[in-house]
């Protein structure tokens, strides 16, 4: 499941089998465990770690386990920053995604700010779980609910995963960062299937300016004075950075 790649046309059909056979077999709450040290990078078993405790943290509020997506905004809009992570085959896959208007005013492709307030246009920080697969504006897109806070209005924002034109790898190499999008995860047309196929509903995605580098270590200095708001399990308990939630 972790290599497979549907057309634009196939993304209803695969989210429905995806999600029908995985109704099937009963869900586990038992947080997964991830590869020694020695088969992974350290950059991908820091991402790993992160993932592991949050799905401590979140219990039963994430019920599918299998997979979980980071997206890491302390990395430029042309990096690959969202990845995907596969808890049964410990392996990571990245692509790129972008960040909303409010958050980057200056579009110079990095995220300053966060918020959760309606008429933001700006992304939100925190866990949320995939919500069903519908079609709009932008085609087939996934619905996403956020669980902590600092983006509790993602539903009503209307803040969903999907695909779009000015998040093509053709807008990194024509102006250097991609395009900016309302608050949404919008990711390239030709790898949004990626997430259509890995995040079924009930899968956690995690968004925050993490920068973890090829060491695993996490970013000293980020635009905006940004760190994690929590890096170890503790969302919604503190903040500790500024911004507009």
């Amino acid at each position: 499941m972790f290599h497979t790649i549907v057309h634009r046309r196939g993304f209803l059909k695969a989210a429905a089998v995806a999600g029908a056979a995985l109704s099937a077999a009963p869900a586990t709450l038992a947080t997964p465990s991830y590869a020694a040290p020695s088969t992974l990078s350290p950059r991908d078993r820091r991402l790993f770690a992160i993932a592991h405790d949050q799905l401590e943290r979140l219990g039963s509020a994430i019920p599918m386990r299998d997979v979980v997506a980071i997206v890491d905004y302390g990395h430029h809009s042309a990096k690959e920053r969202l990845h995907f992570l596969s808890f049964e085959m410990n392996k990571v896959r990245s692509f790129r995604v972008t960040h909303g208007q409010g958050s980057d005013p200056d579009h110079d492709g990095w995220l300053k700010s966060y918020s959760n307030a309606n008429g933001s246009l700006a992304t939100s920080r925190g866990a949320y779980r995939t919500g069903e697969v519908y079609e709009g504006k932008y085609g087939t897109s996934f619905r996403l609910d956020g669980l902590d806070p600092t983006n509790s209005n993602a539903r009503p924002r209307a803040i969903v995963g999907h695909a779009a034109d000015y998040a093509r790898a053709s807008h990194v190499e024509r102006h250097g960062k991609l395009g900016r999008s309302f608050g949404c995860f919008a990711m390239d047309p030709a790898d949004f299937g990626h997430a259509i196929n890995l995040l079924p509903e009930g899968r956690l995605l995690l968004a925050d300016s993490f920068g973890v580098n090829a060491s695993g270590d996490l970013a000293t200095l980020l635009p905006g004075g940004l760190r994690p708001l929590m890096p170890d399990k503790a969302y919604g308990r503190e903040r500790m950075l500024p911004g507009v939630y």
